[in-house]
């Protein structure tokens, strides 16, 4: 793709919790003809999210949180999600188990890195890492809930695969990240 797109300016809009940058770039379309266009793009960095699965028992560890744009646009007053974080400067594995132990309560050492994919490549730059662990109730540390000096606020719920496909189903997990984890598991033969 280098011998098809020229940046020709970035300037940047925003610097706060991530960066937006408006860009512009020449692009030469398949047919050889150059067009010119401006983007805007939102870099948080990039991150990594879980599913803890209990074969013996057939469930996952899901958490519910509030979040603001699924508020602002459909009045989600909590998404029901898999548990992830930005990776800030750790790596993948690291993050997830960090992550893990502040918003499940679960020590989980051996996870398992399945793919790495981009959540919204439109306009995000973020790649999110997706794991798999196994975990059983003696690996429960505490309650979990999130770290309270990032304002966390987090319910962590065990639930069966079954119940949290259906849920799917019924539009009551509308996370995508989620929805991917649990159609893996479910493929996957993990459940």
């Amino acid at each position: 793709m280098d011998d098809r797109v020229r940046i020709t300016g970035t300037e940047l809009l925003s610097a706060n919790w991530g960066r937006l940058s408006r860009v512009s770039l020449d692009y030469r379309r398949r047919d050889g003809q150059w067009t010119s266009q401006t983007r805007e793009v939102y870099d948080r960095g990039d991150g990594a999210v879980i599913l803890p699965y209990d074969p013996a028992r057939g469930t996952v560890l899901l958490v519910r949180q509030f979040r603001l744009p699924a508020y602002l646009t459909a009045g989600h007053q909590g998404l029901i999600e898999a548990c992830a974080g930005l990776l800030d400067q750790d790596a993948p594995a690291d993050c997830i188990r960090r992550e893990t132990e502040e918003e499940l309560g679960y020590r989980l050492d051996d996870v398992a890195e399945l793919f790495t994919l981009y959540m919204s490549p439109g306009s995000v730059t973020e790649r999110l890492a997706f794991f798999a662990a196994r975990y059983t109730p003696a690996d429960r540390l505490n309650d979990g809930g999130g770290a309270a000096g990032e304002g966390e606020d987090i319910e962590v719920i065990e639930m069966t695969l079954d119940d949290a496909l259906a849920a799917v189903t019924r539009g009551e997990i509308v996370d995508g990240k989620t929805v991917i984890l649990l159609q893996h598991a479910r493929l996957a033969g993990l459940l």
